[in-house]
């Protein structure tokens, strides 16, 4: 099944509450949404060209109190009515995990293969990095903003959280039981 191109509404979501300029939603992309989403700076440009072509958005371009020229984009009552109505339904599948490490996963057989080891012990490194840097913005973001005011943001978040907490887990458990194979190895080896 094609994958639904969702940057549109993104982008129209993101300029629901105020006018952005595109360096200011690559900013957004860079710190919140990344989390969850990721986009090239290139696309967010080109699918903003195609919001005000179907007059969803519209941009504005001028000087705004300093000397360098900007352009602004602002959703309009049709990007709003987009938006709401996107918002307002439900998907009927679970969308499709790629992720190149589990692949490998998959294709190893004995867990004495020596690429095993290497694999959890990155893995694992990546994915607590990931879980100290969410910690951090849930403290950073839900210092300053009130979190039932932005109730969806805190529930991304801690959702993030708590799966890097089970994915860190699973991880330390992994490495724990293949280190106990090895462990038996060496001994039956010895004796």
């Amino acid at each position: 099944m094609a994958q639904k191109n969702l940057l549109p509404l993104i982008l129209l979501g993101l300029l629901r509450d105020s006018k952005k300029t595109g360096y200011e939603l690559k900013k957004d992309f860079d710190t919140e949404i990344g989390e969850f989403w990721s986009v090239k700076h290139s696309q967010i440009y080109l699918e903003l060209k195609r919001l005000t072509e179907l007059g969803e958005i519209n941009a504005v371009t001028g000087f705004f109190g300093s000397k360098v020229e900007k352009t602004y984009y602002e959703i309009t009552k049709f990007g709003k009515e987009r938006f709401s109505k996107w918002q307002c339904s439900f998907q009927n599948e679970l969308a499709v995990n790629k992720d190149e490490f589990v692949l490998k996963l998959y294709f190893i057989k004995d867990k004495s293969d020596e690429r095993l080891g290497q694999l959890l012990k990155n893995q694992y490194e990546l994915h607590l990095e990931k879980l100290l840097h969410l910690r951090q913005r849930m403290k950073d973001v839900f210092s300053t903003i009130d979190k039932d005011n932005n109730y969806g943001h805190y529930l991304i978040l801690n959702h993030a959280i708590k799966r890097e907490e089970e994915y860190t887990q699973w991880l330390d458990d992994s490495l724990k039981y293949i280190s106990v194979g090895e462990e038996k190895n060496k001994r039956e080896y010895i004796d």
